[in-house]
């Protein structure tokens, strides 16, 4: 081989790295990105059977009066 072959086969190894690089970097990023709207989503639900639940509680202690 010579060394433009040599440098040729190297900058094409590079270049792929670099792509497998950014293609693993773009599913880190969908996958954070998922996980933050399903920990949102569950927060929502969380959020909204608390609030149903102390109406419920209000609504008895008001009955109790």
């Amino acid at each position: 081989m010579d060394s433009h072959s040599t440098g040729f086969q190297a900058g094409k190894a590079k270049g792929q790295a670099q792509e497998k690089t950014s293609q693993f970097m773009d599913k880190a990023s969908h996958a954070a990105q998922s996980a933050m709207e399903s920990c949102q989503e569950t927060g929502q639900q969380i959020k909204a059977k608390a609030q149903g639940a102390a109406e419920t509680v209000k609504s008895k202690v008001s009955a109790n009066k």
